[in-house]
């Protein structure tokens, strides 16, 4: 039997997709393309409009290139629109975020596997699937009340896994090979709020940091709320030499008037002192941002004040997100929608902006020395903030090395 996994979205759609492929190799299934796999399963995220597009036309160009392949859709888009989803060509089962965890079950009881005895296996090995980091969940659920987000209907409650369980699982995980870690979650900064006895993302790095098993590894935090950056946070990722000096902490606006109706807990104000403060304390840091445009309401003036932040400010890299309405959300019902062409405007203007911040901080590293990890067939290193460098072949993938960042050429970072 033969599967693909193709996944679509955040890093915690691509730590589900992970343990779906260890479910898989588990019961003996062999990995393969989706072209020509008997199991397909689409893992989906409904985060725009144009994220629900790309899941139905991949789903349709598999069901017409391999019309004999079973089709499992899961994910937020699955979750949001199951019906629709099951609609679709070649979909056989359509499986909500809810019941993720036993989509393998799911699956292979109706579905003939090879010989594995369906127990757990080793984790995926570094290079599996392309992969050479591991992502790791260990939350999921979001509380929050941002007026734009449909994700607290498609993922539920904030819901955390053990401090001790997500120590054994990374201790796995490092044990299989697996050097680097990126730590996950919907709202990752709310982490532990709601375990019994409650406990926080700060006591979890400080845990991960403390365990001998753990060393060597280096863990990269995925994406904070700003809210959520506390100073024991930048203080762990200075002092201890297990986390990446990266960090992703999503603004989405520049103005206080946007951020309020958007539903962000924070104004322009605190957010600036934060990205200072991470600079100032770990001056070579990644810093990377999503931002919204287009927001209902968004005028001139708003705009004005995202572009003259976002130009001065110390962020390495932008994702910019066209605002897009999601049914069923506060943002969606409002009248004072931005027309579509100013919109996309707006977009390719901070596109631009955020190449110039990107191109600035590549060119601020030149010459100096990062840890990284190599990918690919050893000549492509990941440092530790975030920075892909080529490098003369030689090495193997998934090891560690001391790269010197020399020049750049045509877009690409030049290491030895």
């Amino acid at each position: 039997m033969k599967y693909s996994v193709i996944t679509f979205g955040c890093r915690v759609n691509q730590a589900d997709s992970l343990n779906v492929e260890e479910g898989f190799r588990a019961h003996g299934a062999i990995a393969g393309d989706a072209e020509e796999a008997d199991i397909v399963v689409v893992n989906t995220c409904s985060v725009t409009a144009s994220a629900d597009q790309a899941a139905r036309q991949t789903i349709r160009r598999i069901a017409r290139i391999n019309p004999a392949a079973k089709i499992v859709v899961t994910g937020c888009y699955a979750t949001r629109r199951p019906d629709e989803v099951a609609e679709l060509p070649g979909v056989i089962r359509v499986v909500p975020n809810d019941d993720k965890p036993q989509l393998i079950s799911i699956v292979t009881t109706s579905q003939r596997f090879g010989d594995g005895d369906g127990s757990c296996g080793a984790p995926l090995e570094p290079g599996i699937a392309g992969r050479t980091a591991f992502t790791l969940r260990v939350q999921t659920g979001c509380a929050e009340e941002c007026s734009y987000c449909i994700i607290p209907t498609t993922r539920g409650r904030p819901r955390s896994g053990a401090i001790d369980d997500v120590l054994t699982e990374a201790a796995r995980v490092a044990a299989a090979g697996f050097k680097e870690i990126a730590l996950t979650g919907v709202h990752l900064g709310s982490y532990g709020r709601d375990l019994h006895p409650r406990s926080s993302l700060t006591d979890l790095l400080q845990r991960l940091a403390e365990e001998s098993c753990l060393e060597g590894v280096l863990f990269r935090i995925s994406s904070l709320e700003p809210m959520d950056c506390v100073p024991a946070i930048v203080d762990l990722v200075a002092g201890a030499g297990c986390f990446a000096p990266h960090f992703h902490l999503p603004l989405q606006h520049a103005s206080n008037r946007m951020l309020e109706a958007m539903g962000r807990p924070y104004t322009i104000e605190y957010y600036r002192a934060l990205v200072d403060s991470v600079r100032s304390r770990i001056p070579h840091a990644s810093i990377g941002s999503d931002i919204i445009v287009g927001f209902p309401g968004e005028t001139g003036d708003d705009f004005a004040e995202l572009s003259s932040y976002l130009a001065s400010s110390p962020l390495t890299h932008v994702h910019v997100f066209p605002y897009s309405d999601r049914p069923g959300t506060r943002a969606s019902a409002r009248r004072d929608k931005v027309p579509g062409a100013i919109v996309r405007e707006r977009a390719r203007a901070i596109r631009e902006t955020g190449q110039r911040l990107t191109t600035a901080f590549r060119a601020s590293q030149v010459g100096s020395v990062h840890r990284g990890l190599t990918l690919e067939d050893g000549s492509l290193v990941v440092t530790g903030n975030y920075l892909k460098v080529r490098v003369p072949p030689g090495r193997s993938r998934n090891e560690w090395v001391n790269v010197r960042l020399l020049s750049e050429h045509d877009g690409e970072l030049l290491g030895g």
